[in-house]
């Protein structure tokens, strides 16, 4: 076999088997419909661990704001005429292992907020991206109804991160 039929045979796709924007875009929202339940699962673990009384606010607040993301990708899902259904993310698995076993080696020191704080701004990191990059999807799509709905969820996601560095911040003053 030469070097052109392999390229050939290796790229070759069934007829139909080609994916699209509109896929990516479906995948992403599987992607996040994970994240965002497997997020609300772990924060109370989180909430539990903190310490100081409004990073325990933040972290409760952004729990009920996590479950208000998962209706509106749900809310999504039906504008794009399918079924709400997850796709195992790997990403946001390691970030919330990570998470946890930075609870465990820092939990009930000094230094376990910050270890929260350090924790869950991976989390919103992650998800800013996921939402900024699904708000250009939608756009494309012609889905401008979408991409308001993620422009709210992104909004959140990037306070979320603002209020963590400010508690962050705070606690640093605090200890010097």
């Amino acid at each position: 076999m030469n070097r052109e039929t392999m390229n050939t045979t290796q790229t070759a796709e069934p007829a139909g088997a080609q994916k699209g924007m509109s896929d990516l875009f479906e995948h992403a929202l599987r992607d996040m419909y994970y994240a965002e339940k497997k997020i609300y699962r772990t924060l109370p673990r989180m909430i539990r661990a903190a310490g100081d009384a409004t990073l325990k606010r933040a972290l409760t607040d952004h729990r009920d704001e996590t479950m208000e993301h998962v209706e509106t990708l749900e809310t999504i899902f039906g504008q794009i005429g399918k079924k709400p259904k997850a796709v195992k993310c790997d990403a946001i698995d390691g970030i919330l292992e990570e998470g946890d076993g930075l609870l465990e080696d820092f939990g009930g020191t000094e230094v376990a907020d910050a270890a929260i704080i350090f924790s869950c701004q991976a989390v919103e990191h992650y998800e800013i991206t996921r939402y900024g990059s699904m708000r250009v999807f939608a756009l494309a799509l012609g889905l401008p109804e979408a991409a308001g709905l993620i422009d709210g969820v992104l909004a959140q996601e990037k306070a979320a991160d603002d209020l963590l560095s400010q508690v962050s911040e705070s606690q640093m003053k605090m200890a010097a």
